[in-house]
């Protein structure tokens, strides 16, 4: 087992990893960048070193800043947490030629599923279920309308290299294709550098499920159930819940297995999980592979008992998996809510400021991961997420209950934030039926003037 661990990232994930090392009985070391510098997990670490200033590309995004952390601090291990150097390759490179390990699955699954033509491909060749579309980058207008009238409008471009919706739009007409894609691939040019596209399918209101897949170096692949979160904007994440509701158990089951049939062809191990997803006839289609813990992660962990963030350390270190598919029990339903720091009735524009009351909800079947305490200054800089807010419940309707209760007794203070959103949301007829898409923000905001609470 490591001796010490760096941590390089920030936010609510660097607490999770501290308190996880804490556990294992492994000391931290947290990365931090000038404006994290009174953060939670620095406060909590066992050690913390600054890397930078405080825009990512200088701190946290500065490989050579995070590595000679990891070797004056005497580091064995790195974990990047999700987001910043989560699916570096070139990060995982110099942590092998060095002889530190990277907290993830393998160099190869990262590369491979980092390129989305390359991902597409290797499903394909896994026998699992992929969107109608290119196999190989499409490169210029001409061939790009050849195919989009071959598969039939409406059709998708994403960025290859691409992720969070950039480089991503929807084309409904020919007549739409050339102003379109140009933008696209503008975009993916700006963002990642490639500013190559592919072209799928579009599907109309589909729903995005997840399966929560953790593999051991000696080939044992299990999935530790679905989560759906089609509740998004702009193609990030809202709201998550497990089991998915309104899903056949036969697609459940065959949604599953195709996750690890997936894992297995590009012989994935550590912590992943393979996205899809699903029409309105419950057929399927892969959509890409994250190489990382998620986000929502805490959401499998209360269904299942299962802690990811030190399994992840564990297989990591070689350790082998101590249980087998039967052993993993789904227990209740849980619904997680992303507490950021926008005003989604001003089309979820970000917001800044100190924090200067925060009083997170508690009582049976909550749990709150945060970073957040009175008098914390909220940055300008990253992503702004502010808080999980989880739920569980012995069935669906509790869950919802119980979420609706925290919501009320949860108070931030100082910035403005989602929380008011998500009462809103979860309360809905259409969220309380099931009946969710990635189109349900979008559709609430056209049908509804936002209530005065």
């Amino acid at each position: 087992m490591f001796k010490k661990i760096l941590i390089a990232n920030r936010g609510e994930i660097a607490v999770r990893v501290v308190r996880a090392c804490r556990e294992l009985g492994i000391r931290s070391v947290v990365a931090y960048s000038e404006a994290d510098r009174e953060s939670l997990a620095v406060r909590l670490a066992d050690e913390s070193v600054c890397v930078g200033p405080a825009p990512s590309s200088k701190s946290y995004l500065n490989i050579p800043s995070i590595v000679s952390a990891a070797l004056i601090t005497g580091c064995d291990a790195i974990h990047p947490g999700y987001g910043f150097l989560s699916e570096n390759t070139y990060l995982c490179e110099i942590c092998e030629r060095i002889g530190i390990t990277f907290i993830g699955p393998p160099r190869h699954a990262i590369e491979q599923m980092s390129d989305k033509a390359m991902a597409r491909q290797a499903m394909k060749e896994a026998g699992v279920p992929i969107i109608p579309g290119t196999e190989e980058p499409v490169s210029n207008l001409e061939r790009a309308a050849r195919i989009a009238r071959d598969i039939g409008y409406p059709v998708l471009l994403k960025a290859v290299a691409g992720g969070g919706g950039r480089g991503m739009r929807v084309v409904h007409t020919p007549e739409e294709l050339a102003s379109t894609f140009e933008v696209a691939s503008s975009e993916a040019d700006a963002a990642f550098k490639d500013g190559r596209l592919y072209i799928e399918k579009y599907l109309d209101r589909p729903r995005h499920v997840e399966v929560q897949i953790i593999a051991d170096k000696y080939g044992k692949v299990l999935h530790l159930g679905e989560r759906d979160c089609s509740v998004q904007r702009r193609h990030q994440k809202l709201i998550e819940e497990s089991p998915a509701p309104n899903l056949s158990n036969r697609t459940r089951e065959a949604i599953h297995k195709a996750a690890i049939k997936g894992a297995k062809h590009i012989r994935f191990h550590n912590v992943g999980t393979f996205e899809f997803l699903v029409d309105q006839q419950e057929k399927f289609y892969f959509i890409e592979v994250n190489t990382r813990i998620q986000v929502e992660h805490p959401v499998t962990e209360m269904v299942t008992g299962i802690d990811l963030v030190k399994w992840q350390i564990r297989l990591a270190a070689g350790e082998p998996l101590g249980f087998d598919q039967k052993d993993v029990e789904f227990r209740g339903h849980c619904i997680e809510s992303r507490i950021v720091a926008e005003d989604p009735y001003k089309d979820f524009a970000p917001q800044a400021g100190v924090i200067d009351l925060y009083i997170p909800p508690g009582g049976p079947g909550i749990r709150v991961d945060s970073h957040l305490y009175c008098g914390y200054r909220v940055p300008t800089y990253y992503d702004s997420l502010l808080a999980k807010v989880l739920a569980w419940g012995d069935d669906r309707d509790e869950a919802i209950a119980r979420m609706l209760r925290a919501l009320d007794e949860f108070v931030i203070t100082g910035v403005q934030t989602s929380i008011e959103f998500h009462r809103e949301a979860i309360d809905r007829t259409d969220f309380r039926k099931g009946n969710v898409h990635t189109k349900f923000v979008e559709e609430m905001f056209s049908n509804k003037v936002p209530s005065e609470r």
